[in-house]
């Protein structure tokens, strides 16, 4: 989970050809529109990466974006197609493990972070902030490998997950919203199982 790990990674293969790399990613819009936040609810896509969301969801109205990524490298790759929209977001150099955030998220977006998770003590530390971040009735959008994903992705092991066990890990203040599997096709024609979850903090 180094930054540099990540930044040989798309420094060797460039943004469009990683391997967890979307044209578009419709899965996570279609989570995130379902939540019904107004456009200028604060958000945070957590290893943002080189991934579209960012400007899909300014093309959409969205103002109030976060994207933090252990690569600096993924990061300056995500603001090129935003062009000058690039300006209104806040861009964060930092490890998910022990960022400090100082705005209360509306909603919490993740898609293939939290998987390379695979120490216990690792996954508590992500979740410890993820809690302390997000607001009262916000939202969690959060993409894993599914139990019949790959077990392992860029060179590193992964721990996969179906809705249930994400739930579980979030815990009580959590209730599951949305639970879908998607086929991930990746550029270079393989196929990944992801699960897809919505979950909203009731208390």
């Amino acid at each position: 989970m180094s930054a540099s790990h990540w930044d040989a990674a798309y420094q060797r293969h460039g943004a469009g050809a990683v391997s967890w790399f979307e044209q578009s990613p419709e899965m996570s819009l279609r989570l995130i529109e379902a939540c019904g936040l107004a456009r200028d609810a604060a958000m945070v896509d957590v290893g943002g990466g080189a991934s579209r969301l960012t400007l899909g969801l300014l093309e959409r109205g969205f103002s109030r974006l976060t994207v933090l990524d252990v690569s600096a490298t993924a990061l300056a790759l995500a603001r090129e197609p935003c062009g000058a929209s690039a300006e209104r977001v806040t861009w964060v150099t930092g490890d998910a493990r022990d960022w400090q955030p100082t705005t209360a998220f509306a909603l919490w977006h993740d898609r293939a972070v939290f998987h390379f998770l695979t120490e216990a003590a690792d996954r508590a530390r992500y979740l410890a902030i993820l809690r302390a971040s997000l607001r009262p009735g916000g939202f969690v959008v959060m993409a894993t490998f599914a139990p019949d994903g790959p077990e392992r992705c860029s060179g590193l092991p992964v721990q996969r997950y179906d809705a249930a066990m994400l739930g579980d890990l979030l815990g009580a203040p959590f209730a599951l919203r949305d639970a879908l599997r998607h086929a991930h096709h990746t550029p270079g024609g393989a196929v990944q199982n992801f699960t897809y979850a919505r979950f909203q903090r009731i208390e």
